[in-house]
């Protein structure tokens, strides 16, 4: 595990990574439906639509 994995490998190029305008609008109509209850020591997970 001493492979510093930060610096890109030799030979290739460092890609122009973007994330689609769908991927980014998914995500976050996701983050608003989900909801994390807390009842003392579980946590229940739902999605709300």
């Amino acid at each position: 595990m001493s492979k510093i994995y930060s610096e890109p490998s030799p030979g290739k190029q460092a890609e122009n990574l973007e994330p689609k305008v769908e991927t980014i609008s998914f995500l976050l109509n996701y983050s608003k439906a989900l909801s994390v209850i807390n009842y003392k020591s579980m946590n229940f997970e739902a999605i709300i639509n």
